[in-house]
């Protein structure tokens, strides 16, 4: 398992984990970020924050510092 901050832009994730608790993991799970959700990282800023990735068929910005909090197993 890894953070989704740590995914490579152009692969592949899934949720395992949405770590910790209140408002911030309320609005990561509002947003559609869910355990056993494909997740496609799709590109990130010039200075690696945010980060662009495409759910449930939408993109969706994300900062680095929240995207910490999401544990993703990466796939083939």
């Amino acid at each position: 398992m890894k953070e989704l901050s740590n995914v490579k832009v152009g692969k592949n994730a899934k949720v395992v984990k949405v770590i910790g608790e209140g408002a911030l993991k309320r609005r990561i799970m509002d947003m559609g970020i869910t355990k056993d959700t494909n997740i496609f990282v799709r590109k990130t800023a010039p200075l690696g924050d945010p980060i662009e990735v495409s759910i449930r068929g939408y993109e969706l910005t994300i900062r680095k510092e929240d995207a910490k909090i999401i544990l993703v197993e990466e796939c083939e």
